[in-house]
């Protein structure tokens, strides 16, 4: 069985920065994307055009999106029992510090900003696979 992700990012150069990383991990892996807030919480409820989408096991979530904000996005998620106990990383250029605390508050599981240099950013997914698949137990999807 694969490892179901879904990366939330409306960025196409960045869409395919992550799914190159995530195609470099080691762990059999299932990307799903989408480029909006909205379509990212149909798609976790699985309605609308999404009604067969898969519960990922852990979520990339970018914080400048479309139509609801990664923030706003993640306050759904966090707030709905269903979707809680997905993993949210945040995932953005945006350092922050107001940015890292609001994620935090709204129970991001983690915040990492997306390197400018492509071996950084290939490293950082590197220890992404290291932690999420290899050392942290997670809730099945």
């Amino acid at each position: 069985m694969a490892f179901e992700i879904l990366v939330i990012e409306d960025n196409p150069m960045d869409v395919e920065l992550v799914t190159e990383a995530l195609a470099a991990w080691k762990t059999r892996t299932s990307i799903s994307v989408v480029e909006n807030g909205d379509d990212a919480l149909q798609y976790l409820r699985a309605s609308g055009r999404f009604s067969a989408a898969h519960r990922p096991n852990l979520i990339l979530l970018d914080l400048n999106l479309p139509k609801k904000s990664g923030l706003e996005v993640l306050a759904e998620i966090k707030g709905d029992l269903e979707l809680t106990r997905i993993p949210v990383i945040v995932l953005t250029t945006s350092d922050r510090e107001a940015d890292v605390s609001e994620a935090y508050t709204l129970h991001a599981n983690c915040y990492m900003t997306k390197p400018l240099e492509i071996t950084t950013f290939f490293e950082k997914f590197k220890a992404m696979e290291d932690f999420w698949i290899h050392q942290a137990r997670l809730p099945r999807a």
